[in-house]
């Protein structure tokens, strides 16, 4: 067994595109964290068919199923990621399974179902079962045992096999009439709710599988709720790969491969008004748990590269704090979680996920969220530079973080959005330093009010931080003419004016064109208008109309951010 200890890393997906000169980033996704301790076991086995936890005696049973008909086995693990044990058995493992109390571990095998004392992992039962070759899987539900159990020749038939649904009860497996197409799931309901979860997966043949509920607290399961989630042109349906209930039993999260994460309402499995936000691009869903606590959710993927393969976030949906992110990455680590590959600790302080790799390989994670949370909030009032803020001129927007607790593993981020006339302007991540200060760069495109939001959405350390607001009054960008002329000029040989024009801010549409006046004895006139170069010069030329003091005006205008500007020069004319 290859295990690692320590705080480790495991890769987050931090797209960013940094903007020069400032602490400002663009996140393509929420910056990932480093778990609390990280241990990873290369588990021994050479495929993947069941995980169970005991919090009592702080242990994790993996079960190897071994499709070859050879002697499959349960590796047991500590909390720390330690093998301590393992079972043998005389055919293939799928199932496994644990009492309510702790007290008895199950194991399915093809013809039984064996129970353990989970204190001293001996064996106390071998109970007789309908022969199963597809793999039977255990659930603990209202105080019972319940299993399935298919039988054909050929394992590549499994997938449209009739399986039917038994139960444990006086030592005896017995049918309960219940029975459809397919490796069917099962999965318990919340603790003492006595609710059974069936799920019907995609390769069953079935136009449009079905997840159901039943109620499991008499001697024989009620459905009580049922949903397939195809539409009337058969766009949606379920890809289930995992399925899990909510601590207090109102809710149902539910890993689909087409669909990501979905949440339902374990009443009647109709969605829930909140969902989570989208897996990363390019992630498949495969697992789903919720700590026992009712705190966190994770949810496992499949994903390549440094795409996260498993999120660790607030089980509210409604809170948008950024997940813990791991992206598994290789012969260290695995390649992503495997189906229905992750469960909790009862109290929530450990994640146990098991991971594949591109071959029969497989790695077990414990992972220790954060067990407290810690408070955040900006301190004193947000301020900007330069003081005179101009429409298209880079402005900082300034502040400070404090927070509670340890410093943070990885530097905290505060989320920026300005708006204007024109609507909401997401400006992306800034990164806050250690001393908690954190700059924003912009470049606001617009005169008048602008006003900037600046968030903390917390991490699983800490807890989000108040909003907090700053408005500057954006002006328009000055501009200005220089002009130079000569002294003296004839009315035979002309006035030849040479000047340069500049406009700060946002670079204009299109080259600036200056309106010219002269001035002299006779009056003041409009002479022909002057385009600006594209290196901003231009120049200007006038056969005078009569003797002395000529005083030549060019201006512009201005424009929607832009200020106007004016120059003039006096040449002496003579004759």
């Amino acid at each position: 067994m290859n295990t690692a200890h320590g705080s480790r890393r495991l890769a987050a997906t931090l797209l960013a595109a940094a903007l020069a000169g400032t602490a400002l980033t663009v996140a393509a996704a929420p910056a990932a964290h480093a778990a609390a301790s990280d241990a990873v076991a290369k588990l021994p086995i050479s495929s993947y068919s069941g995980l169970a936890v005991d919090s009592v005696h702080q242990r994790v049973y993996v079960a190897d199923r071994r499709d070859d008909n050879g002697a499959g086995t349960v590796v047991v693990y500590d909390f720390q990621g330690r093998k301590v044990s393992t079972l043998q058995h005389q055919s293939a493992v799928s199932g496994v399974a644990l009492s309510e109390d702790s007290t008895t571990l199950y194991v399915g095998e093809r013809g039984r179902v064996v129970s353990y004392d989970a204190g001293t992992l001996e064996q106390n039962g071998a109970h007789g079962a309908a022969y199963d070759t597809c793999g039977r899987q255990l659930a603990v539900a209202g105080g019972t045992v319940w299993s399935t159990d298919a039988y054909v020749f050929q394992d590549y038939l499994c997938a449209t096999a009739s399986t039917a649904l038994d139960r444990l009860t006086d030592g005896t497996v017995s049918r309960t009439g219940w029975n459809d197409v397919g490796r069917l799931q099962l999965a318990p309901g919340a603790r003492g709710q006595n609710r059974l979860l069936m799920g019907q997966p995609s390769d069953s043949g079935a136009a449009n599988p079905f997840l159901a509920s039943f109620d499991v607290s008499g001697t024989t399961p009620v459905r009580d709720a049922a949903r397939r989630f195809a539409d009337a042109d058969g766009k949606g349906a379920l890809d289930l790969k995992d399925m899990a209930a909510s601590p207090d039993g109102s809710q149902v999260a539910v890993a689909d491969a087409a669909a990501g994460t979905r949440l339902l309402d374990a009443g009647d499995l109709s969605d829930a008004p909140e969902q989570y936000q989208a897996l990363p691009a390019g992630a498949t869903s495969t697992a789903v748990a919720f700590s026992g606590d009712g705190k966190y959710l994770a949810r496992g993927a499949q994903a390549a590269g440094s795409t996260p393969d498993l999120l660790v976030q607030s089980a509210d949906p409604a809170d948008r704090t950024p997940p813990l992110e791991f992206a598994f990455e290789g012969s260290l680590d695995g390649n992503g979680v495997a189906p229905r590959g992750l469960a909790w600790s009862q109290d929530g302080s450990r994640l146990f996920a098991v991971t594949r790799g591109g071959g029969p390989e497989y790695w077990l994670h414990v992972i220790q969220p954060p067990a407290v949370q810690y408070d955040a909030r900006f301190a004193g009032d947000l301020t900007h530079s330069p003081a005179g803020a101009v429409a298209g001129e880079p402005l900082a927007v300034r502040g400070r973080l404090e927070w509670d607790g340890p410093a943070p593993a990885e530097p905290l981020k505060v989320t920026a959005v300005r708006k204007d006339a024109t609507g909401t302007h997401r400006l992306g991540t800034a990164t806050v330093k250690d001393d908690g200060t954190f700059a924003v760069l912009d470049e606001p495109d617009l005169v008048g009010e602008a006003t900037y939001t600046l968030s903390f959405l917390g991490d699983l350390t800490h807890r989000p931080a108040t909003d907090v607001t700053h408005t500057v009054t954006v002006g328009k960008a000055p501009s200005s003419i220089a002009l130079t002329a000569p002294a003296e000029a004839t009315m035979s040989g002309g006035v030849h004016i040479t000047g340069t024009f500049t406009a700060q801010g946002k670079a204009l549409p299109e080259r600036a064109v200056l309106t010219v006046r002269r001035t002299d004895r006779l009056g003041t006139g409009t002479l022909s208008s002057v385009t600006v170069g594209a290196d901003g010069t231009f120049a200007v030329d006038d056969l005078p109309r009569t003797r002395r003091e000529t005083t030549y005006t060019v201006s512009w205008a201005g424009d929607d951010l832009h200020t106007g500007a004016t120059a003039s020069a006096t040449v002496y004319v003579r004759r």
